[in-house]
């Protein structure tokens, strides 16, 4: 599948470049000490549990990162189910440069697998509806690349990816500045001043302020922790006036009733927050 934008070359060196260096500092002298220098072998990666696969294409950039040299025959996607056996890729090449970015790979495709394979699972309750299923910034730091990545993979939507490309004023910017009327009207401002391209959206707690943000015209309103009879006449309210997005303490089993609702987006935290890593592992080829 094709990389979302964020999801950039620069960002991908940086990225590898740090987890790299946290990792092996001055060197891998477990690796250094034990594996001759010119030893060529070959490793699979096991699939030990039922999953979405996701972070293929990543362990293909760090094994390259590292070692221009190493060889990888890949055997299946990201984005694709794979089962309890399967060998998701082979890598061939220098065995230190195997055994040095094992780790990495593992710690990246075990976690986006996670995440993918839940978002898949999330999003699945949503057939049948017009409601996209969000991502939140609940990431973990320096890791948010990967684990939206692994959104994407599943099968879901991202949100903003970041602060700077998205307007968002939640409870906290309102109860800081006043009002959303107040607050919606300097951000306009600001994106007016500073010749910047950004959607505004409003975080909302009940049909007061959802009414409030209507007056304010916004691009986007959050229903916050609402229950259904109050999202459904919220819904109503904006009449398709802009874009709705249900957010706040979401459950799986409460997709569907939220998406009959008619909003337009729902946004999870537990994504990102709360998916099982799944069990990957990778193997040498005897």
């Amino acid at each position: 599948m094709k990389k979302p934008p964020y999801v950039t070359d620069k960002a991908l060196k940086q990225f590898i470049k740090n987890a790299l260096e946290e990792d092996i500092r001055d060197g891998d002298h477990s690796t250094l000490s034990t594996i001759p220098k010119d030893l060529e072998q070959s490793a699979k990666l096991l699939v030990k549990q039922d999953c979405i696969i996701a972070g293929v294409e990543l362990a293909k950039i760090i094994f390259k990162t590292f070692d221009k040299n190493l060889k990888i025959e890949a055997f299946v996607k990201d984005g694709e189910a794979v089962k309890i056996g399967d060998v998701a890729f082979i890598v061939t090449g220098s065995a230190r440069s195997i055994l040095s970015t094992e780790r990495l790979v593992l710690n990246c495709m075990q976690r986006m697998s996670g995440i993918a394979t839940l978002t898949h699972d999330w999003d699945s309750r949503l057939v049948g509806t017009k409601t996209k299923l969000l991502d939140t910034r609940k990431t973990t730091p320096n890791f948010r690349i990967c684990e939206k990545w692994a959104v994407a993979i599943g099968g879901g939507t991202n949100h903003r990816y970041g602060l700077y490309d998205m307007i968002m004023l939640k409870d906290n910017h309102i109860d800081y500045n006043g009002s959303i009327t107040n607050a919606v009207k300097m951000a306009k401002d600001y994106i007016k001043k500073n010749k910047k391209k950004l959607k505004i959206e409003v975080e909302t707690r009940n049909l007061e302020e959802v009414r409030e943000a209507i007056n304010a015209k916004v691009d986007r309103i959050m229903l916050d922790n609402m229950d259904i009879k109050m999202m459904k006449e919220a819904v109503k309210m904006i009449n398709g006036s802009c874009e709705t997005e249900a957010s706040g303490g979401i459950t799986r089993d409460q997709l569907k009733e939220i998406a009959s609702t008619g909003v337009t987006y729902i946004s999870a935290g537990a994504l990102t927050h709360s998916a099982e890593n799944m069990d990957l592992s990778l193997k040498a080829i005897k």
